[in-house]
């Protein structure tokens, strides 16, 4: 078989290489690892396969960005002279985009910037639960046709749903509202948010909802967990006023440095997340939903095995 004749091939790296493998056998994609030598001076060589199918898909989750990012220049101009012609990049995470505007005078607005970088490098983009405040869409941040959005909320609910009864969830500020309401629907469970003031990246003043917690086993609910000040100061608010139980649920667990070992001494009693970021915390995962975002991807642009990578019209 030709690369051409191929279904075609799932690039990743050997840092993710579990999920990506789980995620080539649920497309039915060949998997390649990237190779990659570090030079003394920190430059990078990549090796990709010597030719490649017309479709490639390109796995590499975006958390500490800043390396990936030039992985992901030098991999996706590779890829289309190895013979890739449409190129799809699954970032379960995507940084760099909660810098939507400047919020003083000189600010590099990130989001646009790291939008743009990307969507000149591939023809679409599979990301979960975006970090996105003041912009309504994917494609605002990353001007693809095809920015594709999945969430995690209903993968972590329905573990939580597993896991809890009598579930009281709420999120730790008035952002996490859009995946709090969706899981708690799906369960008819209650559901509010709290109000959040940020003073620093540690430095949050958290208000409680204006219901009871008492004798409740809660789960906060949120996207993302870096610093996980949130989470701590909303966590400690909620055994005093006394919540049974405090759980998490998050789509990516980012938990910088001693993050998580300071949720536990808080009083947290279990964090789950999803494999968007591989950690300790993983409970659900996400390979299955993104199986079916690029099934339908490919069924809509109408790409088939040996054409090229082109679409088949009613003409061809």
């Amino acid at each position: 078989m030709t690369p051409a004749q191929e279904p075609g091939a799932l690039l990743c790296f050997d840092d993710e290489l579990a999920v990506a493998r789980r995620a080539a056998e649920a497309t039915g994609l060949r998997l390649a690892v990237v190779e990659r030598h570090r030079f003394p001076d920190g430059e990078w060589r990549l090796r990709l396969p010597p030719a490649l199918p017309p479709r490639v898909v390109v796995w590499r989750s975006l958390h500490q960005p800043n390396e990936k990012l030039v992985e992901l220049l030098l991999l996706a101009e590779t890829a289309r002279q190895l013979g890739a012609r449409h190129l799809s990049l699954v970032a379960p995470y995507l940084a760099y985009m909660r810098q939507d505007i400047a919020f003083h005078p000189g600010e590099a607005v990130s989001q646009r910037i790291v939008g743009r970088f990307l969507a000149g490098l591939f023809d679409a983009l599979i990301t979960v639960d975006p970090h996105l405040h003041r912009v309504a869409t994917l494609h605002e941040a990353v001007p693809l046709a095809d920015a594709i959005v999945l969430s995690g909320a209903p993968l972590l609910g329905a573990w939580v749903a597993s896991q809890r009864q009598d579930v009281l969830l709420l999120g730790p500020d008035e952002e996490s509202l859009q995946w709090v309401s969706s899981a708690a629907q799906a369960h008819g469970w209650p559901h509010a948010v709290c109000r959040k003031l940020r003073h620093g990246d540690r430095h949050v003043e958290i208000a409680l909802p204006e219901l009871s917690v008492a004798g409740r086993a809660v789960v906060l609910m949120d996207d993302v967990a870096s610093s996980g000040q949130t989470l701590i100061e909303a966590t400690r608010l909620l055994l005093a006023a006394g919540a049974r139980s405090v759980d998490v649920a998050v789509t990516h667990a980012l938990f910088a440095g001693d993050a998580l070992q300071r949720l536990q001494a808080a009083g947290v009693g279990q964090v789950w997340s999803t494999d968007c970021i591989a950690h300790p915390s993983n409970a659900v995962s996400v390979v299955g939903a993104v199986a079916e975002a690029l099934a339908a991807l490919y069924q809509r642009l109408d790409l088939v095995p040996g054409d090229g990578g082109q679409r088949v019209t009613s003409e061809a």
